[in-house]
């Protein structure tokens, strides 16, 4: 059986990630392609049938650490003015 997915770390600030994506296009694109790398990697691991390669997977879990820092970074220093 399948748990939560452990990439969905920002659900507790859904608030203010839905301002910083009304307010800021850049951080809206940020966003969407963490959610998008989020799910293919969560899918991946939790698959089964034929196997993905570590080096797919561990590519796809530094993308979406950056993009997590990126996000971190609008999230605790922003307070909802336009950063672009």
């Amino acid at each position: 059986m399948k748990t939560g997915n452990p990439y969905r770390k920002f659900q507790g600030q859904k608030v203010k990630i839905q301002n910083l994506e009304k307010t800021n296009s850049r951080f809206k694109r940020v966003y969407e392609e963490y959610e998008h790398l989020s799910e293919n990697l969560w899918d991946l691991e939790t698959s089964e049938g034929e196997g993905v390669p570590d080096d797919f997977i561990n590519s796809i879990k530094l993308q979406t650490s950056y993009l997590e820092e990126e996000i971190e970074d609008w999230l605790y220093n922003s307070d909802g003015e336009n950063i672009e």
